[in-house]
This record gives C-alpha cells, sequence and structure tokens, in this order.
C-alpha cells in the first residue's frame, strides 16, 4: 500500500498483509484508491480534495484521509474504535509526517456523538461490507453535526447503498467486490 499521488506520492504505509478480518482490516487497494480520487478530482465536482477538512470513518489505516492530505486537504479527521486499526494509523501518520494535520477518534463510527470541532466538507466512509453499518455512521455524523452542507461522501461498500433521504446520490461505480458511491450532503433542512 502507498500513496498514489501528491506531496507523499510513493510513501510507502505500513502493511497490513491481506487484512486483519478480526480487525475488520480490509484495506482499499491502490487502484480502487486511485479510481476513486480520479473520480473525485475529474468528476464535475470542482476540487474537493484541495483545503478539504476531511473525515474519515471506519479509518482503519488511514489510507484514504491520508492520500487526501498528500493531495492537498488541510486537515483529517481519523476515527476509528480498533486496537490494531488505530496501531496502524498512527505509524501511517507518522510515515506521512501527517502529525499536526491529523486528529485520530478512539470512536465508534456509529456512535460519533455532537462534534467538538468544526464540520466536515469531504468524507471518506469505509465500513467493514454488509453489516450496514455504513448507514448507521452516516446517520450518526449528520445527527451531531459533523458535515458541512454540501459536503462530499465518498462511501466504499460491497452492495449498492441506499442514501438517507438528506443526501443526493451523484454517482456509483463498481470496481471488482467494491461499490463506490458519492454523495452530497444537502443538510438538515432537506
Amino acid at each position: 500500500m502507498r500513496i498514489i499521488a501528491g506531496a507523499q506520492r510513493g510513501k510507502r504505509l505500513a502493511s497490513v498483509g491481506k487484512g486483519d478480518a478480526g480487525a475488520h482490516l480490509r484495506p482499499t487497494t491502490d487502484r480502487v484508491r486511485e479510481s476513486l480520487f480520479n473520480l473525485l478530482v475529474n468528476g464535475g465536482y470542482g476540487d474537493p480534495v484541495t483545503d478539504a477538512r476531511v473525515l474519515d470513518l471506519f479509518a482503519g489505516t488511514g489510507a484514504l484521509g491520508l492520500e487526501a492530505l498528500s493531495r492537498g486537504a488541510a486537515f483529517a479527521c481519523f476515527v476509528d474504535d480498533g486496537q490494531a486499526a488505530r496501531a496502524l494509523l498512527r505509524e501511517n501518520i507518522g510515515l506521512c509526517a501527517a502529525q499536526g494535520s491529523s486528529k485520530v477518534f478512539r470512536r465508534d463510527a456509529t456512535k460519533l456523538g455532537d462534534v467538538q470541532q468544526p464540520p466536515f466538507d469531504l468524507v471518506f466512509l469505509d465500513p467493514p461490507y454488509g453489516k450496514g453499518l455504513g448507514e448507521k455512521a452516516l446517520i450518526a455524523a449528520i445527527a451531531g453535526g459533523w458535515l458541512l452542507p454540501e459536503a462530499l461522501i465518498v462511501w466504499e461498500e460491497s452492495t449498492a447503498p441506499v442514501p438517507p433521504a438528506t443526501c443526493d446520490l451523484l454517482d456509483q461505480r463498481r470496481y471488482g467486490d467494491t461499490v463506490l458511491t458519492i454523495l452530497r450532503y444537502l443538510g438538515q433542512g432537506s
């Protein structure tokens, strides 16, 4: 696993091998991550990465948030409650020298509570596949005020998720066993 582009391009991240099923670590492959960022940058969304405040839910190794930081995001908040994931995440933050532009929360992404910092305009949602956790985490993020209106949400799942009524479906593509869904959060009053 490596950073694909930007200031940290080519930086190797800590390896998890084939993943850690017990810790629900299933890193996004370099190919899917590259496709995801190409879709964001070339998908008609302007430049959603540069200067963005990024929320990486079910962060795992942190590869998505770290890729965004490498490409010019201002800040990344990584949320994961797994001990193995947080150890890898901290190692990867150190490898990318991202300590000053990131924060790690040991928290269940489905029970975020109220946001205690400025809300986010780019969200990566990569829950364990097939457990319905992405839906719960997105509802928790919206209820807790974690998202700015017009925030982009990139959701990685094994099947096409059903977005909540407060989100517009912008794009959806399959890459092998991964479905990438891009949503726009419309705001609480939607």
